[in-house]
């Protein structure tokens, strides 16, 4: 009898619940080493990976396990694109704040410091669409280490053939964005307002008729988010290490629980005081996960998931029962 699409996502999960990492082929595995803060993680055809890198560039990983950083600068990359030539778009979480690239020999450029003209902080995210568009995501107007978790002043800017502009704000700490495959909405993590929300573009680039597909508690803080071939939503939650999937028509499944029920417990608590700040949150950890933050579908049939992470040396993967969304950058 076929399954379900409930039961094989139950398998799934299942799956990768328990053991230690690269204990099965079903489970979870590492996969890199000595990897610097590899919060953000792309995956392309040709088998490479690139994450970021807190040494200020991003950093290589090919199939046959070599390694290379493509360079060394101030920057604290979170959210990394890449372009057509072979270059890196850069979302600066240090001081500096802004958008910068990484040209492919090592040479380090300001792309976007200014919206508008008003200087950007800390950038968390930047990503291609398949029409060529760029999108970055500011959290808050506030880029402190003490989070601003009561209000709701982060923004998504467009840049395209127009020009640069703001089309989205009042975000409740914009995280990490992405655009259907038909292109018509946007998704986006508002980490502290707990919830994924999706827009409609309009012709003009605009986000209009915000609304919120899911919304999460009990320690969880979405982060990462990418999408898959048929219409759902991962969503990867800092802090709390769970992932979860939510399917096009909206239901919420488990994939990863990885949360020491204590460690989620003192972020919950914290949120709810108004202390939680970037130390706490990025030094949690989980049984397993070293506080993962994005994820990246990839292998030949983009079936294989890439987890970045804040606290760990080296990603981790494991085999999803769905492709992912093929990327803007998938053959560049």
């Amino acid at each position: 009898m076929q399954k379900t699409s409930r039961e094989t996502w139950l398998e799934c999960a299942e799956n990768l619940r328990d053991g230690a990492l690269n204990s099965s082929d079903q489970g979870l595995h590492r996969v890199g080493a000595e990897l610097q803060r590899p919060e953000c993680v792309l995956a392309h055809s040709s088998g490479r990976l690139f994450v970021s890198d807190r040494r200020g560039g991003v950093t290589t990983l090919w199939p046959d396990g070599r390694q290379q950083l493509s360079c060394q600068t101030s920057l604290l990359p979170n959210g990394i694109a890449l372009q057509r030539d072979g270059s890196f778009l850069i979302a600066n979480l240090g001081p500096d704040g802004g958008v910068w690239r990484i040209a492919p020999d090592g040479k380090t450029t300001a792309w976007m410091n200014d919206v508008e003209g008003r200087a950007i902080d800390r950038v968390n995210f930047v990503s291609n669409d398949a029409s060529g568009r760029v999108w970055a995501c500011i959290s808050a107007t506030d880029g402190s280490d003490k989070y601003p978790l009561r209000s709701a002043s982060g923004s998504i800017v467009l840049r395209d053939a127009v020009g640069t502009r703001v089309v989205a704000d009042g975000l409740h700490y914009t995280n990490e964005c992405r655009v259907s495959a038909d292109g018509r909405f946007m998704y986006v993590n508002e980490t502290f307002g707990r919830r994924l929300s999706r827009f409609r573009i309009a012709d003009s680039g605009e986000l209009k008729d915000r609304e919120t597909i899911a919304t999460f508690a009990d320690g969880d803080f979405p982060d990462g988010l990418t999408l898959d071939a048929e219409g759902g939503a991962w969503v990867v939650c800092v802090g709390s290490n769970r992932v979860y999937r939510i399917a096009s028509d909206g239901e919420k499944q488990t994939i990863i629980d990885d949360a020491v029920t204590a460690t989620a417990a003192e972020l919950e608590a914290a949120f709810e005081a108004g202390t939680l700040d970037r130390t706490q949150l990025s030094a949690a950890r989980g049984h397993r996960l070293s506080n993962v933050t994005s994820l990246a579908f990839g292998g030949p049939d983009l079936r294989t998931a890439y987890m970045g992470c804040l606290a760990g040396d080296s990603l981790v993967s494991f085999r999803s029962p769905v492709a992912g969304l093929t990327p803007a950058h998938w053959h560049w």
